[in-house]
């Protein structure tokens, strides 16, 4: 049974004749019998009574043209659905990103919004081990792009099994709320006056705190961590309206209401948001699309970025 042979049926049993359906599907009557003749023999039935001087449907027949339509309705539909998804006007997109990647890209899903409206994105809050975790395959989730705050994978197993695409380049900056006793100070805050600061960080699961933690072992700093969570909004809240100071992207703090940045001397690291994905894995149009409009709207924040680093 073929779906060239469904179509072939179909066309006879409306037009009542092999002749005619031959004409309008373009092909010659003897090849159009012969498909219909298979299609009986593989349902050990006979569909098409030809006696009569016009094609008649037998009692079979009548059954099987119901399903065969419905089958070719609900083929055209599909073939319709894969044009929309392709066209992008439906389709759907998995984002996992880590709690302060999700600040920093929210700009990129407004213009992926406004340009694909058909499109649902669905996005999930992960650490950056629980992203590539799934993006390897190795959990449950499935999720097409991750959004990471580091430049470096996690695991060096996972990195030959993940793709990555630099989208900009992010500066860290210490920040305070302006009750806290160094906010508008102009000058650097040292290591030392930085051991004698309350923190609230995120917990050590999060990429983000690792690189801090990195940053206060090579330069010796011991500080004292007061609050650890897995909500930067809870940071975001503690620091604007108390006395503890954290240590956050330069894009997040300067967009805060509340808060002051203060300069670290030495300087905090600065870290790239990456895109990341499973290396050779098939791409739908809405994923390709999505990582096309980042590497177009994040090119020019890149520059600027970078310029204004090489200017610090």
């Amino acid at each position: 049974m073929t779906l060239r042979a469904i179509r072939y049926f179909v066309a006879v049993a409306e037009h009542h004749s092999f002749t005619r359906a031959a004409e309008l599907l373009f092909v010659s009557q003897p090849s159009l019998s012969q498909q219909i003749k298979l299609l009986e023999e593989s349902l050990r039935v006979q569909l098409l009574d030809r006696t009569g001087r016009n094609v008649r449907l037998t009692d079979a027949g009548e059954i099987y043209l119901r399903h065969a339509r419905r089958i070719l309705r609900e083929l055209d539909a599909a073939k319709l659905a894969i044009n929309d998804v392709q066209d992008l006007n439906r389709g759907s997109l998995r984002l996992a990103m880590t709690p302060i990647t999700d600040f920093l890209i929210r700009p990129l899903l407004e213009s992926f919004n406004d340009r694909y409206p058909g499109v649902t994105v669905s996005i999930l809050e992960m650490s950056q081990n629980q992203i590539e975790a799934a993006l390897a395959g190795n959990n449950e989730e499935n999720i097409d792009i991750g959004i990471v705050f580091t430049d470096t994978f996690s695991s060096e197993a996972r990195s030959n099994e993940l793709e990555k695409h630099l989208l900009f380049v992010e500066k860290l900056i210490f920040a305070v709320g302006k009750s806290h006793p160094y906010a508008g100070k102009q000058v650097p805050m040292s290591l030392h006056a930085l051991e004698q600061e309350s923190l609230a960080l995120l917990s050590s699961k999060f990429a983000l705190r690792r690189h801090v933690d990195q940053y206060f072992h090579e330069h010796d700093v011991s500080p004292h961590i007061a609050l650890e969570t897995n909500s930067v909004g809870v940071i975001l809240d503690i620091v604007r309206h108390g006395h503890l100071a954290t240590v956050l992207p330069y894009t997040i703090a300067s967009e805060q209401d509340g808060l002051c940045s203060i300069s670290m001397q030495p300087e905090l690291p600065n870290h790239t948001i990456t895109m990341i994905c499973r290396k050779g894995a098939h791409k739908s149009a809405a994923c390709r699309a999505f990582g096309n409009l980042a590497a177009e709207r994040c090119a020019d924040k890149t520059s600027n970025d970078l310029e204004m680093l090489a200017i610090a």
